[in-house]
Formats: C-alpha cells, structure tokens, sequence
C-alpha cells in the first residue's frame, strides 16, 4: 500500500539546534498512529512538519509518493489535511459560525454549509449548542466543536495534538468514544499526539515513541507497549506505573 505521507531523512533546525532527526516515517491510509515522548521529544515539531505548519531543514517528505514542501505544497492538496490542537482557539461568535468557518472561507453554497454544519454538529452531539458563544462552552463541549470544524472539510488527514488531555476523565472517556467510531466511519487518517498511555492505547493501531528528535521505537500499539526496546522502556515503564496508578485511582 502507498503511504499517504512519508518521511525521508528529515530534519528540521530552530535555528542552531537540531529538533527532529527522522530517518524513516510514514502514515498509511485509514490508520490512526499515535506519538509518545517525553518532554522536549519532537512530538508537536513532527506533527507540525507533517502538518506543513513548519518547513523541514532538509530531506524529503511525499504525499502519495510525490515530493512536496510547505513551498510547493498545492492547495488542493492541504484543503486535505485538518490540525486540532489541545487550546480549541474558538472565534467569539456562534457554535454554528465556528464549525462552518472553513466551508465559508471556500465559498461553499449555503445550503450545502447548513447541511454539513447540521450533520457535524448532530455526529458530535451539540446541535443543542448551535446557537450559543463558543467562548462560553464548557472545555468537553469547546473540543467537540474544535473537532467538528476540523472535520466539517472531511480531511484525508487530521493531525491532533493532545486535544483531550485537558478534560476531565469522564468528559474525555465518552468524547473518545465518540471520536473513535467517527473516525473509524469516516476512515480518516489521524496522527496523534499525546501523552496519555489510556488515550493511545484506546484510540491507535500503531504507535511511535519519541526522544531527542527521533524515533526510537515503532509498531503496533500493543507490541510498542507490552514489549519496548531498552530505550523506549525509560519512557514507557514510568507511564504504566503513573497510568496503573491514576486509573486504580479514578475507579475507586
């Protein structure tokens, strides 16, 4: 299968230092891969590069196996992609404004924006919402509306990075749930940061553990996570200790 979007040697410098080393990295069609890390690991920098919100330093990054960078990138092809980020960044006008904004930007005719705010806003479950100030949206409601106007524009992909981590365990647990079997409809391709051991282990196929720039282990989720290598071991080991702590914690 061709990637949809594949890393080749690539770097990318804030100035003099070195952020990113990526020998290798591809998303594939239909899966949703997850980033863990550490602090200062890459994670966000890689999903921006990715994302092309950042320009790479050096090496190759293709779409459908054709060169591309922030430069030459067409625009029908980043009308595909679709970012959400932890902070929703709502505008100070209506639920229905905010996820209508992308379709309206690209002049789509009224009656098909109605139609798709409609549907987005019923698949998150805030149509009750439409009408209300997103700046006044409780923070589970302001991540359904960041979601749903990042899908309004049925992205190839979407990039998230950490969208759920600042809710509340209940409020995350049932969005999740939502997000999963939208995304498994829709069949979009997500890249996903986090650093929360339960949201990737719920929602990912495959899994990328991160540290100094690179990628230091790869797979599927589970393997990554039951089996690290030496090096992936010092991050994930402390997370099931902390993860197996909090959760025995929250049930209780």
């Amino acid at each position: 299968m061709t990637p949809l979007l594949q890393l080749d040697h690539v770097k990318y410098h804030a100035g003099e230092k070195e952020i990113l080393n990526i020998a290798s990295f591809q998303l594939e069609q239909n899966e949703f891969k997850g980033i863990m890390g550490p602090n200062g690991a890459g994670k966000s920098s890689l999903l921006k590069v990715m994302a092309f919100l950042e320009k790479h330093t050096s090496g190759s990054i293709l779409y459908r196996e054709e060169a591309v960078s922030a430069n030459t990138l067409p625009i029908e092809t980043r009308r595909k992609f679709a970012v959400a980020m932890q902070q929703s960044l709502l505008l100070d006008s209506s639920v229905f404004q905010n996820i209508s904004l992308a379709l309206r930007l690209r002049s789509v005719p009224k009656k098909v924006i109605k139609e798709k705010t409609e549907l987005w806003m019923d698949r998150f479950q805030i149509s009750h919402l439409a009408r209300k100030n997103a700046r006044l949206l409780s923070g589970g409601e302001a991540q359904r509306v960041n979601l749903a106007r990042a899908m309004i524009i049925e992205p190839e992909i979407l990039f998230l990075d950490e969208p759920f981590s600042a809710l509340d365990f209940p409020t995350k647990i049932k969005l999740m749930e939502d997000f999963k079997k939208i995304t498994a409809q829709t069949g979009t391709s997500c890249l996903f940061v986090s650093h929360d051991l339960s949201e990737i282990q719920y929602l990912t196929s495959r899994l990328a553990v991160m540290m100094d720039g690179q990628i230091i282990q790869e797979g599927n989720t589970s393997d990554v996570i039951d089996r690290p290598n030496k090096l992936a071991a010092t991050f994930l080991n402390e997370w099931k200790r902390f993860y197996h702590i909090t959760t025995r914690e929250q049930m209780v």
